[in-house]
Formats: structure tokens, sequence, C-alpha cells
């Protein structure tokens, strides 16, 4: 069994993204102020005859970034060319992407954040002025050869906006941020992931299902590809709420979303560390992962639960972590935690 469920549950598999990916926003479920924000921007560029303004999509992974993207496309009749900002290393790269743009094309950009400095650099005229200027040769032969571009579309995508530059985000006309998604959402795009892979699903499956989704679409598919493999072995083929329980039970995924790292983490921090707070690294090398993985993959869904706290400090659980966990703090982390505890009298400056 996998011990890192939700890390590897968030893993992107392309082909089984781009069979459920939506085709047309009328189709895209959730998120409907930032779709109604890209909507309203479609149609102003498609009734003034421009290329639509550069779009930069922040938010956790696994919430329709890159569907977003591909979904403009779609709107405004464009191709789309897809890329990550780690796979252009350098300028040439870039400009070999960006002459081979027809006039209001879409150049997706994928963890942007992570571009080199270097090529990010090069952005900038490309955005702004539809030029790149290029150097050639090195030493005394150097030159440069400025390349005009056509009006094209960057949309970025970011699971950390605040690693982007602010040269480069002050060049974005639309910024979006896209958060988790609740359950009745979850529960829609379950059901349509369903239809299109031909799997008899109740209402009641769907929805327990969404309850343990941490509020991502990517976790909620790949939570469905499981469920339907034990459908098919042992429920014949039709997802019920008792068949899905018994899935998601048998992955260590409990009713309220917790994985086996959720639990660890918590009870990591209730025992070892009596409450809190206690710092990243050190919760890290407790619980033997990556201190990135805890920030970026754990953290965000037991915050946004109310499972956990950041402090100056460190890291806190709360009163629900105790409860759902069952694990009574000591009566002195408890008076130590409280707004109005006094410090040690050995400690208690005259």
């Amino acid at each position: 069994m996998n011990s890192r469920p939700a890390e590897a549950l968030n893993q992107r598999n392309a082909a089984f993204d781009n069979r459920l990916r939506p085709g047309h926003f009328d189709e895209f479920i959730g998120q409907p102020k930032v779709r109604d924000r890209l909507l309203l921007a479609v149609e102003a560029a498609k009734q003034r005859g421009e290329a639509l303004d550069h779009v930069l999509l922040s938010g956790p992974p696994g919430l329709g970034k890159t569907t977003l993207a591909f979904l403009l496309g779609d709107a405004m009749g464009v191709h789309v060319k897809a890329t990550s900002g780690p796979v252009i290393d350098k300028p040439g790269d870039l400009a070999g992407l960006l002459t081979g743009l027809e006039p209001g094309d879409i150049l997706f950009i994928d963890e942007i954040h992570r571009i080199q400095r270097t090529v990010e650099e090069y952005l900038y005229s490309a955005m702004e002025d539809f030029v790149i200027d290029i150097m050639i040769d090195q030493g005394p032969n150097a030159r440069s050869v400025r390349l005009e571009l056509p009006r094209f579309t960057l949309v970025g995508a970011t699971t950390r906006s605040g690693l982007i530059s602010a040269p480069l985000r002050t060049r974005f006309g639309l910024t979006n941020r896209l958060d988790y998604y609740g359950a009745d959402d979850l529960r829609q795009i379950i059901e349509r992931s369903a239809a299109k892979l031909e799997i008899g699903i109740e209402p009641d499956g769907s929805r327990e299902i969404a309850t343990r989704s941490r509020g991502t679409p990517r976790i909620a598919n790949n939570l469905l590809r499981r469920v339907r493999d034990y459908a098919q072995v042992r429920a014949n083929n039709h997802i019920t709420q008792p068949v899905a329980d018994e899935a998601l039970s048998l992955l260590e995924i409990d009713p309220f979303g917790l994985d086996e790292m959720d639990k660890r983490l918590l009870e990591t921090i209730l025992v070892k560390f009596g409450g809190g707070p206690v710092g990243l690294n050190n919760l890290a090398v407790s619980v033997g992962e990556e201190a990135d993985t805890l920030e970026e993959v754990y953290e965000p869904y037991l915050i946004m639960e109310g499972y956990l706290e950041r402090t100056p400090k460190g890291r806190v659980a709360t009163p629900l972590a105790c409860e759902r966990l069952k694990i009574a703090l000591p009566a002195a982390s408890r008076r130590d935690r409280r707004p109005d505890a006094q410090p040690p009298a050995s400690l208690t400056i005259p």
C-alpha cells in the first residue's frame, strides 16, 4: 500500500485527464467566478477582433488550470501549444515556441514559476511588444537579431505564485486564483466522469467519493478509478455508497478525507510535540517526508479543514485534530496554549 496516497493520487495521468477533460466551457464545473471572468474577457476580445490578454492561473495542483487553458483556446477558436517552465532551458527554446505560433494562438506554460530567470527576461518584450531579441554567436562576432512575433496569448499556471517575479506578474492582464472545490461540485464531476467511463454509480456512491477527495477534481477522478477497479472485481461494476466506502477504506482514506500521512503528521504534532508549535523542518524529519511536500501537498488541505494552524512559532494542531484522532493534549500543553497563560515561575522576570 502506498504510504503517501494523497501525493500519489494528485499525480497527473495525461491520457486519463484528456479523456475526462471537458471540451467546452459549458461542461466545466465549479470555479464560477473565475469562469465568468474568463468568459467575459473572451467575449470582449472576440468582439474587438484581438488576441486575448495574457492570463495567469494560480492555485494548488489538480484544480483545473491546464483544463482552463485549453478551454480558453476552444472559446477563442485558436490553437494551444503547451509546455512547462523547467523544459525551457535557454532563450532559443522560447524563441522556437513563440515563432511557431499563429496570430491569436495561446502558449500555455505550466509551472511558470520554475522558468529560468535568463529565459524569463526574454518573455518581457515578447509579452509587451511582441518581439524577441536573440543573441547570435559570442565574443566579437556576437550580434542581436530581433524577431517579430504574432500577437499571442500567454497563459501561465503556477502552484506557487509567490515565486513569480514582480516584473513577470505585472505583465499578466488577467490574474485568477483557483480555490478548492465543494463536495457538491466534486460529486457532479465524479458523475460526469463515471458517465464518460461507462461506470454505473449511484448518487450516494459519488457523494462518498467526493467527501474524501480533498476538494480536488484530479484526486476525485483518480479515486473514481480505484473505486471502479474495486467495483469491477467485487461489486458487479456498480458503485454504491457501501462499495465506495469499502474501496476507499482499502486505500486508508477515512470518511473525512484524511489519509495515512495526514494522520501521521497530526499525530506527530500531538504526541511528540504536545500539540505544537513545531517548526516545519523538525516536523518533516519526524514524519520522514520532505518539507516542501508537507507544505505543498498535505498542509493546505489540513489548514483548510481546520486541523492545522500555521503560526509565527510553527505548526499547531487544533482541537478538531484532537477530536478526529481521539488524542487528548497533555494538561501542560493546554495551559501553555491559552492566551492568558503565564510563563513558569523560574522564567518570570521580577
